[in-house]
């Protein structure tokens, strides 16, 4: 299946898929970071913003909030979220703003969907160019180095569609540039079960790598990836939450 297809086909069920996410408490985290490492102003850009749930925390923290995501789809149920936000298909690894932002967020470890080096480079500049002196880009990702094959976050939903199971896992076979995301969606209805399998390639990167790309840009501040605390990261994390002030 092509990359996007899943999520353009089932994006009716994706806030099913992100049921158990705290979208809330991701985005009051991000306004306090913006409180204390960015200029302390509101205009906010939300790349790969899906549906818009993150939007609609900023709209309602007083931010003026836009949001940019490849899919359509996802897009147009943005729009009915957040009918006040502006919303637009571009690639977060070559966009553009019509006026630089104070803000940008890259949230649910999307930035490794720019799939390759390369590409992260060009989303890091892009993000750079958008942003007012002093403007901040807050986005979490996950070290390559750490990543356990074996582990899976999985959660069930029942819903009038059916029940649900959806369930996510890294995959990095130890070398390169590339690492999986895998998906896997049941719905069961009834006496019928229904799976869908699908695998998105990411960048895979490691911390001191992408701080490497970022530095040239931004004062990089990697933290505890807990959205409760602002901690430094620990030695062995393998999820971070990078908070980058531009130069």
């Amino acid at each position: 299946m092509p990359v996007n297809a899943l999520y353009t086909d089932l994006s009716d069920y994706y806030d099913l898929m992100c049921a158990d996410i705290d979208y809330q408490a991701q985005s009051h985290a991000v306004q306090r970071l913006q409180q204390l490492f960015g200029n302390g102003c509101t205009q906010h850009l939300d790349l790969a913003c899906g549906t818009g749930p993150h939007v609609r925390h900023f709209l309602d923290a007083g931010f003026r909030s836009s949001g940019l995501d490849i899919n359509q789809p996802m897009l147009d149920k943005a729009a009915i979220r957040c009918p006040e936000a502006h919303f637009a298909v571009q690639d977060m690894c070559a966009f553009s703003v019509d006026e630089p932002v104070d803000l940008i967020t890259c949230f649910l470890y999307s930035i490794h969907y720019s799939a390759s080096i390369e590409r992260l480079a060009a989303c890091i500049a892009s993000v750079h160019r958008a942003l007012q002196p002093g403007g901040l880009f807050c986005f979490n990702a996950v070290d390559r180095t750490r990543i356990d094959n074996r582990l899976f976050a999985s959660h069930t939903v029942q819903v009038e569609a059916g029940r649900f199971t959806f369930s996510s896992g890294w995959h990095y076979i130890g070398t390169g540039e590339r690492q999986a995301l895998r998906l896997r969606i049941e719905k069961i209805t009834g006496d019928e079960t229904l799976t869908w399998h699908d695998e998105h390639p990411m960048v895979a990167v490691s911390f001191a790598e992408l701080q490497a790309l970022l530095e040239p840009h931004f004062e990089v501040h990697v933290l505890e990836h807990d959205y409760q605390k602002i901690l430094p990261i620990s030695e062995n994390a393998g999820n971070a939450l990078f908070v980058c002030v531009k130069r």
